[in-house]
């Protein structure tokens, strides 16, 4: 009866969030891409409740976990870093020199409200390099903004450049349909670089309820949610031999 659909209507997403979040991932290009973000800045925390979006909270925990001295004193770049949202669980997890970068401006605007940031640049990654010199940060974090349409899988040397020695990256993506190509491709570009010593791995994690699913097409099996990764890396403290 009427109740019953009501009941599974609880669980749906409202429409207008399925919207936002199916717009920012669709084929439009990079500058209607960060007009849709510069305009979603301003409701865009309800909505990732609303999607009880877990990201930023598994990556936050993956790091500390990963990290081996107490991270006050680490620097750390939050390379996609949206409203602040990462920013405030590294917080909670006693990382204090928290330094952003992001494309949108209006999402800038936000992460510097929060008052976590030392220093907020914008920056879109894929397009320009990241506004920081070689190895100077211990610690770099991309937490969904790996994915279709969003940032390349090539700019991921750029994240290693910018990385110091024995420093660490924390990165995720997203698994459900219309991502895997990408992932495939991420994960070609994670393991050539582990192969040529790079880098090498902590930590991969597959996570089932990370977000909820913005369609049934996107759902893994019904369940109305999509999985997705976590990755964490440790840049080798000794350089690779050049490959003559």
């Amino acid at each position: 009866g009427a109740r019953g659909a009501s009941r599974v209507c609880g669980m749906r997403l409202p429409a207008a969030v399925r919207e936002r979040v199916a717009a920012v991932h669709g084929g439009a290009g990079l500058p209607e891409r960060l007009r849709l973000y510069d305009g979603w800045a301003a409701c865009y925390e309800q909505d990732v409740a609303a999607l009880e979006y877990r990201a930023p909270h598994l990556a936050a925990a993956s790091l500390a976990f990963a990290f081996p001295a107490p991270p006050a004193e680490a620097r750390l770049l939050d390379v996609a870093c949206g409203t602040g949202l990462v920013a405030r669980e590294l917080h909670r997890r006693g990382f204090r020199c928290l330094h952003g970068v992001d494309g949108s401006a209006g999402m800038l605007e936000r992460a510097r409200s929060t008052g976590l940031y030392q220093e907020l640049r914008q920056c879109i990654l894929g397009r320009e390099p990241l506004p920081a010199p070689a190895e100077h940060y211990d610690a770099v974090t991309v937490v969904g903004a790996l994915g279709e349409g969003q940032v390349p899988s090539a700019a991921v040397p750029e994240l290693l450049r910018v990385t110091k020695p024995g420093g660490f990256l924390c990165l995720t993506t997203r698994s459900n349909p219309s991502n895997l190509r990408y992932k495939a491709e991420l994960e070609a570009v994670l393991k050539e670089l582990e192969r040529q010593g790079a880098w090498q791995k902590v930590l991969a994690q597959e996570v089932e309820r990370w977000e909820k699913a913005t369609s049934d097409e996107e759902s893994t099996q019904g369940t109305g949610y999509i999985s997705g990764v976590v990755y964490v890396y440790r840049k080798c403290p000794v350089p690779p031999l050049e490959e003559g």
